[in-house]
């Protein structure tokens, strides 16, 4: 849908509803597209909470506490890996 700068001033929060609603809004000055509005997808749609939501993924609030597997027969972290590579 394409708007003059003057209709869209004017009528601002319809056009950023219709905006978040998934329509796309080009801004017009003089007869020349010099702008496009588009909806941001919502936070709730990012992958990470798609993943909490279906269940695949649980999240207790606190801060990771690290991977506690081990790479190699040989027994040593990850971090302790990391550590030997930085030397």
């Amino acid at each position: 849908m394409q708007v003059s700068m003057r209709e869209f001033k004017s009528h601002l929060s319809s056009y950023i509803s219709k905006a978040q609603s998934g329509q796309q809004i080009e801004l017009t000055s003089h007869r020349k597209v010099v702008a496009k509005i588009i909806g941001v997808q919502s936070i709730e749609s990012t992958g990470i909470s798609r993943l909490l939501a279906s269940g695949i993924a649980s999240w207790q609030g606190g801060k990771p506490a690290g991977a506690s597997f081990k790479l190699q027969d040989s027994g040593k972290t990850v971090s302790a890996l990391i550590l030997e590579d930085r030397g």
